[in-house]
């Protein structure tokens, strides 16, 4: 049992982080923007999050630096959603483009200024938000020692955005209308929904997450950032393909990647695994092999928004 509960626990260390990431992608994608700098918007939110915490980790200690960092990083991926959003909507620039530009400058800006900072590429943090195990929770059989210990405070955020993201996009009017934006664009302008408006919002709200998830990915699987989240922006574009841009179908493609990753990362930990005759390099292979493999099966049946990617101009309506 013990093995089994490391297993899950592990799994939603990797899992809420693309969880997150992948919901932002998908409210960008149904207001109709592709959103591919995801990974470069987690480096700029993992960032600006973890050199807040290296700043005042020893002035506010605890749960509260952690929630002040995520503050910082959602502000820092609202800002880089706007850019991309200006570029995407009233630059009218190849999306695509716009969000690797987002991804290759995301990299170079927080090498720059760690180094500047800290004279070294690295920026350290000491690792103060573990919650050994919730009072009452992580009593309960099985599902306390799986959920509620050994557990971060990133993990009961990354669920409550995916019930949030599902009241918002399935039961409000703000949900319809981003996706009636992804959808048809015209249709949408003519029963007088601001779509420029509303694809703006879809695009911050992308920024936002991506660079929450970016803060969460390394928080609980790290003691320090290198100015990289190992392509989980690319893996987190996988999740939102595979759950076919509906939150429920993500958290499960989640899970399953979540899973992958964990396989990879802590398959020595895991007494089965590692007296297997496998080579180590194929375990770390082994989310990107599942996510070839998945994409190939999947991508034949994609129900991705039918406006995704193409320009409004309402000027041409």
């Amino acid at each position: 049992m013990n093995t089994i509960y490391f297993i899950v626990q592990q799994m939603m260390f990797f899992s809420i982080p693309l969880l997150i990431v992948a919901l932002g992608g998908m409210f960008s994608e149904r207001s109709g923007i592709i959103n591919i700098g995801l990974e470069g918007t987690m480096i700029l939110g993992a960032f600006a999050g973890i050199l807040f915490i290296n700043r005042f980790q020893d002035k506010i200690p605890g749960q509260p630096v952690l929630i002040l960092a995520i503050i910082i990083a959602s502000l820092t991926g609202m800002l880089v959603g706007l850019l991309h959003a200006f570029a995407s909507i009233n630059l009218k620039a190849d999306q695509v483009i716009s969000g690797t530009a987002i991804n290759m400058f995301a990299v170079a800006f927080a090498t720059y200024v760690a180094r500047t900072v800290n004279t070294v590429q690295q920026i350290p943090f000491k690792n103060q938000f573990h919650i050994k195990s919730i009072p009452l929770l992580g009593k309960i059989p099985i599902i306390g020692p799986m959920f509620f210990q050994n557990t971060y405070f990133t993990t009961y955020l990354g669920l409550a955005i995916l019930i949030i993201s599902i009241i918002v996009l399935y039961n409000t009017k703000f949900g319809l209308r981003l996706t009636s934006c992804g959808e048809h664009p015209q249709a949408a302008d003519s029963m007088g929904i601001n779509v420029y408006k509303m694809r703006y919002a879809g695009v911050v709200i992308s920024g936002i997450l991506a660079a929450i998830g970016g803060l969460v990915f390394i928080i609980p699987t790290s003691t320090s950032f290198n100015a990289s989240v190992s392509g989980y922006g690319f893996l987190a574009m996988a999740v939102l393909i595979f759950g076919q841009w509906r939150p429920k179908r993500i958290f499960v493609a989640a899970l399953f990647f979540g899973l992958m990753k964990t396989l990879s990362a802590t398959y020595s930990g895991i007494a089965i695994l590692r007296e297997l005759p496998i080579s180590n390099t194929i375990y770390k292979m082994i989310p990107f092999i599942a996510t070839l493999i998945v994409l190939a099966f999947t991508s034949k049946k994609s129900q991705s928004p039918k406006a995704l990617g193409k320009i409004y101009d309402k000027s041409l309506r």
